[in-house]
């Protein structure tokens, strides 16, 4: 080989590494927080592991009731360490008790933002870098209509990766498991009763969230998992 051949060989096997590691980190940057969630969920089901939550007198939290139960918190937040050597039963307690939601099945436990504009990217989509976003306009626990809450949204195909995508995990939400709602300082507790696959540009649930004759509590996170194009909702009904 020539000294040009073998330069021109270098560089180009030099562009092609570099765009394979370029696609590798594609791939863990935009699906890596489903499957970070998704071995957890898999390797808590294989250990036996039960979430429950911590239980308040008269359904109304005491003042200090975060507090108490810190320790508890902590210890459910500790990813993978816990999840491998934790107890089996562990105790979920409400992160902010003014706003959150808690799912025992897959050990969620997030912060809510109330009001946040749901056809406002410049709005949402800081919000789900720290927790799940309310939509604005649906109602709040405790009263008629939808209550709309959603989470893993992106503007890009490669940014979805960057959300909040604990909400991955209401895919493997079936028929009466429990969700729990903590509003200002008020616990408010659903069952499952269905789950849908729709187009993106569906906002029924949206429009008409104030005209329901009952309570329905829907989540709503991004389908299928790593990108935009469908949206996963999770119907609730008040026990």
């Amino acid at each position: 080989m020539t000294k040009s051949q073998i330069i021109r060989y270098f560089m180009l096997r030099s562009i092609g590494n570099f765009l394979l590691l370029f696609s590798i980190f594609g791939v863990i940057a935009t699906f890596g927080p489903s499957l970070w969630y998704e071995a957890q969920y898999r390797l808590a089901q294989a250990r036996g592991i039960r979430f429950t939550i911590a239980e308040e007198k008269d359904n109304k939290v005491k003042t200090g009731f975060g507090q108490i139960l810190e320790q508890q918190r902590i210890a459910q937040n500790g990813g993978f360490r816990t999840i491998l050597t934790g107890p089996k039963e562990q105790i979920l307690a409400p992160i902010d008790t003014q706003f959150s939601i808690l799912i025992p099945k897959v050990g969620a436990n997030q912060k809510v933002f109330a009001n946040v504009d749901s056809t406002n990217e410049k709005e949402f989509l800081p919000i789900l870098y720290q927790g799940v976003a309310h939509a604005k306009g649906t109602v709040f626990p405790g009263m008629r209509g939808n209550i709309y809450l959603f989470a893993h949204s992106s503007d890009n195909f490669w940014d979805v990766g960057r959300y909040n995508a604990i909400f991955y995990l209401i895919k493997d939400l079936s028929v009466n498991d429990d969700i729990v709602l903590f509003f200002e300082n008020r616990r408010h507790n659903y069952k499952v009763s269905e789950t849908k696959v729709l187009d993106a540009s569906e906002v029924s649930y949206l429009v008409n969230s104030q005209e329901g004759k009952e309570e329905t509590l829907i989540l709503q996170t991004c389908w299928p998992p790593g990108t935009t194009w469908k949206r996963l909702v999770v119907l609730a009904k008040p026990k």
